[in-house]
């Protein structure tokens, strides 16, 4: 999985994770295999990529495979019928939550399914490693693999490599009755996004060179070309805790008594002494004992910048709780690191806050190309969803920082996990407040850069391509949820299937970097030394944290009482005046700020880069009046915390 963090300096990174269409989804056991009597098939296991003109015949009987087992519960279909219930404001068991324990009583599976699954394995030579409430997790040789799971592992090109993948799908023997949900591990391709980001991981310093706005349009830059036949205002230095409190509608909430979890990989070792700094510096409540708490594994890995790039997630950390705190001051903050980027590890992070019930609200900023997601890992995900919106959690996820993905895959396509229909995927915008914090305007965050001319005359193929913008569309295997039916014009649902699909984002918030939000973290200089620092930074990494934060004082205006999953109250606010309705051409002409960067990204040695950011320009995706894939139902208005009041 990548993070979403899109700098002042580059593009972006992606905002999301794993998510399944149908029965799967629900977590409902997939039906008898024809070609497979007495077995059950578990749908989804062998991957669209494993075809037969990409095979190259049998892996070696020898190589050794590590897997989980995912345990289906005793009652899948229960949990999923609970977690919808329990989420809508129309139902009657609205609100009536149930505690991990009791969750886990009522749906998850008894310790006699747990013993069956155990023993089938091991009978098949498998070695158990782990056993959870939710998976077994088990090593061995391939030739007991398929023993067990009723099918041929054999090696398959994808792309210039090869991995190793079932021939066809795999099973499990009907005496389990159900007992398992899918299995995961059986294709050894890397579950997890590349990192497509230029900025150097926060290990090396960046900062932002002036000049700067203050507000937006405090400072015209009146000595550049003009931008669609304006003179257009420098970059904001970076909106603090004070302006998002103000543009969304904060009033005297702060998040007094709720939960927020943050989940990333690995762990900022700086991060308590940089929040408290930043906090210091903008005038956001100081941290109290203990209102910042780390939950982290053991041991890490896949470290290497090769593969996870552990440093290069500090930031991303640190964005996640100096932008909840900036906004919800008071909120208790939990981070949760996993040991890895890779989907096991991230899926273990969320299963901790959903088994000890560590929080309400959870934040995450990462993800991976629907393209990418497999539905077996897509299952796991969505069980552990269903069981967060039974207990009364709601999870909250960027809806990526590459538009429509073609410029960044070739492919148009959305994010995942953002894509799930039991999760609020979150879209961006580009903010504009004004003096004295007043809200003046949004639009739909998308970015076309074009550099100045040698001369100073001119913007270079003026507005130049398009490097960043949120994440939006269309899912292609995950069917349209009720709650987005009647609000989600036709054509946004039926554009990959006439029954109509997902589509993201639900809702959105500040996301744009060239009118993003400030950091502050620990970073090491050109010299060596490891010094604090402050810098500008967006993506929809931003706009996940802001929402989550938001719902937070939402929590606070209804008693303390938990949202949820929050998508069907979102949507039964639709069209009123509780959301600024955000559009592309907010005031009547495009848009642009210009931007002055440091070569080098840290000092004037190295030169200074002009650019002209245009506003509003999202790959193929337009920001229009009602609701649309950019920005999804709008973002809150004034009024919108408070509507939470009596619910």
């Amino acid at each position: 999985m990548r993070s979403n963090r899109a700098t002042m300096r580059a593009a972006s990174m992606a905002a999301t994770l794993p998510m399944i269409a149908g029965a799967l989804a629900l977590g409902i056991p997939a039906a008898h295999a024809a070609d497979n009597p007495g077995r059950q098939t578990l749908a989804g296991t062998k991957p669209a990529w494993a075809t037969a003109k990409a095979d190259k015949g049998a892996t070696s009987n020898s190589a050794q495979v590590s897997a989980r087992v995912y345990l289906a519960g005793k009652n899948a279909a229960g949990l999923a019928a609970y977690a919808k219930a329990v989420s809508d404001p129309s139902s009657a068991s609205y609100g009536k939550y149930l505690s991990a324990k009791k969750a886990q009583s009522r749906f998850g599976a008894t310790k006699a399914q747990v013993a069956a699954v155990t023993s089938w394995l091991k009978s098949a030579g498998l070695k158990v490693t782990g056993v959870t409430q939710h998976y077994v997790s088990v090593t061995g040789d391939v030739a007991a693999a398929e023993k067990a799971f009723g099918t041929q592992l054999h090696n398959f090109t994808k792309g210039s490599k090869t991995y190793r993948a079932p021939s066809k799908t795999a099973s499990a023997p009907d005496s389990l009755k159900g007992a398992v949900l899918t299995v995961t591990g059986l294709d050894n391709a890397p579950h997890k996004a590349n990192h497509k980001d230029q900025l150097p991981g926060p290990g090396a310093v960046f900062k932002n060179s002036g000049p700067f706005s203050s507000y937006y349009g405090s400072n015209v830059a009146s000595t550049l070309p003009e931008a669609y036949g304006h003179k257009i205002p420098y970059a904001v230095k970076g909106y603090t805790g004070k302006q998002l409190r103000a543009a969304y509608g904060a009033g005297s909430y702060t998040g007094k008594g709720v939960r927020v979890a943050i989940t990333d990989a690995y762990a900022s070792p700086t991060i308590a002494f940089d929040a408290q700094t930043y906090a210091k510096a903008h005038g956001d409540a100081t941290w109290k004992t203990g209102q910042l708490s780390q939950v982290l594994p053991k041991k890490y890995t896949h470290t290497g910048a090769d593969e996870c790039d552990a440093s290069g997630w500090y930031g991303e950390e640190t964005l996640d709780v100096e932008a909840v705190h900036a906004v919800a001051p008071n909120a208790n903050v939990t981070y949760v690191g996993a040991s890895s980027c890779m989907d096991d590890d991230l899926l273990d992070s969320l299963s901790k806050i959903v088994d000890r019930h560590l929080a309400d609200i959870v934040s995450n900023s990462w993800g991976d190309i629907e393209a990418n997601q497999t539905p077996d890992l897509a299952a796991a995900y969505d069980q552990v969803f269903q069981f967060g919106a039974v207990e009364g959690i709601g999870f909250y996820f960027s809806s990526g920082d590459n538009g429509d993905e073609v410029a960044n895959t070739g492919t148009k396509q959305v994010d995942t996990p953002a894509n799930s229909a039991w999760v609020t995927a979150v879209g961006g915008t580009s903010l504009a407040v004004g003096k004295d914090d007043k809200y003046l305007w949004e639009t739909g965050w998308g970015t076309e850069k074009a550099n100045l001319a040698t001369d100073g005359k001119s913007w270079v193929g003026f507005p130049g391509a398009f490097t960043s913008g949120a994440g939006g569309g269309t899912s292609k295997t995950v069917p349209e949820p009720a709650y987005q039916k009647g609000v989600v014009p036709n054509a946004l649902a039926t554009a990959n299937n006439a029954a109509g699909n997902r589509v993201v984002p639900d809702i959105s918030a500040i996301a744009d970097p060239n009118t993003g939000f400030k950091v502050g973290q620990t970073q090491t200089f050109p010299d060596g030394s490891e010094q604090y620092s402050e810098y500008r930074i967006g993506g929809t990494s931003l706009a996940a944290p802001v929402i989550a934060a938001v719902q937070a004082l939402a929590q606070e205006a209804r008693g303390g009482k938990a949202i949820g999953f929050a998508n069907p109250t979102i949507y039964s606010k639709y069209g009123s005046k509780l959301y600024h309705d955000v559009t592309d051409n907010p005031v009547g002409y495009d848009l642009a700020v210009a931007r002055v960067d440091f070569v080098n990204g840290v000092d004037a040695s190295g030169g200074l880069s002009t650019s002209v950011r245009s506003l509003g320009k999202d790959s193929s995706l337009s920001a229009v009046k009602g609701y649309d894939d950019v920005t999804g139902v709008g973002t809150p208005a004034n009024g919108y915390v408070n509507s939470y009041k009596g619910h």
